[in-house]
């Protein structure tokens, strides 16, 4: 299975992945996001190391059954060959109503199919309140004209 755009990235090309990154993500579906990663895929996500299709699913529908609401935006940082570096932002709240958001750093490997092999992600978070957030779209895709990282100075 092919997962373009492909290595080796351009400037356009891995800026494209990035966005059909945070689109899959926004998406919070978890068995359609997993296929983006190769069979055996490894992960470094704060404590958590999970391994391959099975691990990374049940590690995304735990995160997004705990994370309500979650909106992601996504940056390019820089590419070359295989590999991309983005920085990102998220907000959600949980079950008792308390609105985090969250700022992190990934480092992504793709194989030659566009499959991602590799993901470790540095993530901090706190709390912030309703009148707080910054990110105010309907659930599911960012909209293109909805303000970037920079935009809102994160």
């Amino acid at each position: 299975m092919s997962r373009p755009p492909l290595p080796p990235f351009t400037e356009d090309s891995a800026r494209e992945k990035v966005r059909l990154a945070e689109d899959g993500w926004n998406s919070r579906n978890a068995a359609k996001v997993t296929l983006a990663y190769t069979r055996d895929s490894q992960w470094r996500n704060r404590a958590e190391f999970p391994t391959g299709h099975a691990e990374i699913e049940a590690f995304l529908t735990r995160k997004w059954n705990r994370e309500l609401d979650y909106r992601l935006i996504k940056q390019l940082w820089t590419f070359g060959g295989n590999r991309i570096a983005v920085r990102y932002a998220y907000e959600y709240h949980d079950d008792s109503g308390q609105w985090f958001r969250a700022y992190g750093n990934e480092n992504w490997e793709f194989d030659a199919d566009g499959l991602m092999a590799r993901r470790f992600a540095s993530i901090n978070e706190h709390p912030i309140t309703q009148a707080e957030r910054k990110f105010h779209w309907p659930l599911g895709r960012r909209p293109d004209d909805h303000p970037g990282l920079d935009d809102l100075g994160l």
